[in-house]
């Protein structure tokens, strides 16, 4: 108990009964502060001094963790333990240098393993103890994913996506859709007979339904993600009223030219699966492109004329070919002729990187056919 020397109210000391190891520990300096019962003190520090030093006596080095709790909570303005492991507090700290983080790594140990009292696990839960750190992060990705989705229609942000504060989003569920996977494999391992090891099982099931909840499309299965994001903003646009486009640069949406994609998907329709096939064209009215609108595969013969075209442009204008390495001549399409067909121009001509045929061409000089190099020769070609 605490009495005062000479059983008045002055400086309190510690009554003889107590411990060797309290005996030895000298009163900090707040705490000093805090038994001077001469002046006003504040209720709810007494409290919790009483709590830990007379009610239920903890050892000093607890007491030293509590205490570094408390000061990590006020100086970084958090409202739960959760702390690094290698964190030690700062030197300028009460306690300085204290193992914080190992220490309550070492709670978390022992409350797992039902050794931690009761007392204790109630003042750590006032704190804001965290108890199980995986699940907490876990929580505070899928607390951000919902706020993403529900600020852009969908939970399939780029993988460079960072959330409100600073939080990585777009990696986060790059992860989570790498464990689901993981979470496939390890079932489908199970159904052939395989041992699955403890913590091969990737995403638990109450997890993905989780995030299901927010997105059922968030973690595409027979394709990539860029996809399934494109495909999304296509919907959600289509159901606010908007008309999807035909060519690039028409309509671009969070970054997405959608209007590319859609072309690209419509040439590339045979490469698709049946279930992006019949997305496009059942969701959102999109179809196979034409002939008339597919490019003229260019020959290699036509692509040779079209560079051997650019070369003698600039050799007519400059009287060497001399080009560097990554100049473009503009080649008109009537000279280039059907080497220009399906290309795109600037209305100006067919552009060709003429620098960089010429030092391919070097390098490929054996390969070359005797009429090829002699087209080249009379240009001057510096082989």
């Amino acid at each position: 108990m605490i009495r005062g020397s000479d059983g008045s109210d002055g400086e309190p000391v510690l009554d003889e009964a107590v411990d060797d190891e309290e005996a030895a520990e000298p009163l900090s300096g707040p705490a000093a502060a805090l038994l001077r019962f001469s002046t006003p003190q504040d209720p709810a520090l007494i409290a919790q001094f009483i709590s830990l030093r007379i009610i239920d006596p903890e050892n000093a080095y607890w007491r030293r963790g509590i205490q570094a709790c408390i000061q990590y909570l006020k100086q970084t303005d958090s409202q739960v333990l959760q702390v690094p492991q290698r964190y030690v507090t700062p030197d300028t700290w009460s306690p300085a240098r204290f193992p914080l983080g190992m220490w309550l790594a070492d709670q978390r140990r022992y409350y797992n393993a039902e050794l931690l009292e009761v007392e204790r696990v109630r003042q750590l839960d006032a704190l804001g103890m965290v108890w199980n750190v995986h699940e907490s992060a876990f929580d505070e990705g899928l607390a951000h994913a919902r706020a993403w989705a529900q600020e852009h229609g969908h939970l399939l942000p780029p993988v460079n996506a960072v959330s409100e504060g600073g939080f990585p989003i777009g990696v986060w569920l790059k992860n989570q859709r790498a464990a689901a996977r993981t979470a496939r494999e390890a079932v489908a391992g199970h159904e052939q007979g395989k041992a699955v090891p403890p913590g091969a099982w990737g995403l638990s099931e109450s997890r993905h339904d989780a995030l299901d909840a927010v997105d059922p499309s968030w973690c595409p299965v027979s394709w990539d993600t860029g996809w399934q994001r494109c495909y999304r903003l296509a919907k959600n646009h289509i159901d606010a009223g908007g008309t999807l486009p035909r060519q690039p640069g028409a309509l671009v949406v969070q970054g997405e030219d959608l209007g590319a994609w859609l072309k690209a998907q419509r040439l590339a329709w045979e490469k698709l699966g049946p279930a992006q096939q019949w997305l496009l064209e059942s969701v959102l009215g999109v179809e196979e492109a034409g002939e008339d609108e597919r490019p003229v595969r260019r020959t290699q013969d036509d692509k040779w004329m079209l560079n051997l075209a650019a070369a003698r442009r600039f050799h007519a204008r400059e009287e060497h070919l001399q080009v560097p390495r990554k100049h473009v001549e503009l080649v008109p399409v009537a000279e280039a002729g059907r080497a220009a067909n399906g290309s795109e121009n600037d209305g100006d001509g067919v552009p060709v990187v003429l620098g960089m045929f010429l030092a391919i061409t070097r390098r490929r000089a054996d390969k070359l056919t005797p009429q090829r190099r002699a087209e080249l020769d009379q240009l001057g070609m510096r082989w």
